[in-house]
């Protein structure tokens, strides 16, 4: 047992060094590469959320982009001018404009991601299945059409032109989007980024590990795996519903928010019924319920379209321009999850199964009593 956890130890310091290690040797090929890793970090934060509403209460949630949206524009709104260009009261009252701490801004988007969370679950305690992934998905589309209107009487949205001049993320006046000199190294302002990013990420897998070995997360389980045994067993179902829903959104909101410092620019088109079907294609390939797995799955799901733009760009040259390169990424996009959940339909890297006796070791007999255990089940 002892070797087993200073092995675990030593992988865990060596994946810790590489993960700090890998954008100071990325950003030698440029912002790009990084920029992507980022937003892929940006997507684990998204399907760890997820996975708790979809992974441990069962609860298919097709609508999920919404929080993604309310915590995105809630962040843009309090850390730009456009409140103060369009409302005179806001005005008069901050000249320069709202400019939230980052914790005052990350909290707040988290209470009102997770407010929404509530709202939406409330009417659907009763649903499941299909007609609750319907309900879902037309809340997601409805956030969308909002944000997509709500330019007038009131210009809260500023509607499809988005909101721009965000203010990028400073901590005790430390600017996250300028280069610094560290240690000899220049760091770029997407690496600093990253390490924001990796650092909630590793904050949010800590809550999600206590959350599914709680009281809490075992309740949410007893929920998806048989609701009415988990109400006659005492479980509230109602609550840990809410509560799953709720803190589900919580991340969402928090992931919204530190995009919108990161792009310093937000649209509803970034918010399309697409980006709530490719984070639960996210937690379903990486693997349901299994942390290790939906970070996966969100790596690759996250990493895939921007990898294919260099397959999907020499192809359309071989055919003169007649394939648009945009959707053929899609195609191939879609044809790599086809063809890994046909080999792996459990999913990439799924959660061990729980239930079953070991395997008997080598010459072993099994117990007398164990014919007629398996026929009376």
């Amino acid at each position: 047992m002892f070797q087993t956890k200073s092995s675990k130890l030593i992988t865990f310091l060596i994946a810790g060094v590489l993960l700090l290690v890998l954008p100071l040797f990325t950003q030698q090929f440029g912002n790009g590469p990084v920029r992507i890793i980022d937003l892929a970090l940006l997507y684990v934060l998204l399907a760890l959320g997820l996975n708790i509403v979809v992974g441990y209460a069962g609860l298919l949630d097709l609508g999920y982009v919404a929080f993604y949206a309310v915590g995105a524009y809630l962040f843009a709104l309090l850390n730009s001018p456009h409140l103060s260009e369009n409302f005179e009261h806001i005005a008069a009252a901050f000249p320069n404009g709202l400019h939230l701490p980052l914790l005052l801004a990350i909290a707040l988007a988290a209470l009102l991601a997770g407010l929404f969370g509530v709202l939406l679950g409330a009417p659907t305690l009763k649903l499941r299945g299909d007609y609750l992934a319907i309900v879902t998905l037309g809340f997601g589309e409805i956030i969308r059409v909002f944000l997509n209107n709500m330019e007038y009487p009131l210009n809260i949205t500023n509607g499809p032109r988005g909101i721009g001049q965000i203010d990028g993320v400073h901590f005790l006046g430390f600017e996250f989007s300028q280069n610094h000199e560290i240690l000899g190294f220049t760091v770029n302002s997407v690496t600093m980024y990253y390490y924001l990013f990796l650092a909630l990420v590793v904050g949010s897998v800590l809550v999600c590990y206590r959350l599914e070995n709680s009281r809490i997360g075992r309740a949410w389980m007893a929920i998806r795996e048989d609701e009415i045994a988990a109400k006659a067993m005492g479980i509230n179902t109602r609550n840990m519903k809410l509560l799953a829903f709720g803190m589900g959104a919580t991340f969402g909101g928090v992931s919204g928010s530190m995009f919108g410092a990161f792009q310093g620019f937000v649209s509803p088109e970034s918010f399309s019924l697409q980006e709530s079907i490719m984070i639960v294609a996210m937690v379903v390939l990486g693997g349901i319920g299994h942390i290790p797995g939906v970070i996966l799955g969100a790596l690759l799901l996250a990493a895939l379209p921007e990898v294919l733009r260099y397959v999907a760009g020499p192809l359309q040259q071989m055919t003169d321009g007649r394939l648009d390169a945009s959707i053929l990424r899609q195609l191939l996009v879609a044809l790599a999850m086809i063809v890994i959940m046909l080999m792996r339909p459990r999913g990439l890297w799924p959660s061990p199964e729980h239930g079953k006796s070991r395997p008997l070791p080598p010459g072993a007999q099994p117990p007398a009593n164990a014919g007629n255990a398996i026929n009376a089940t």
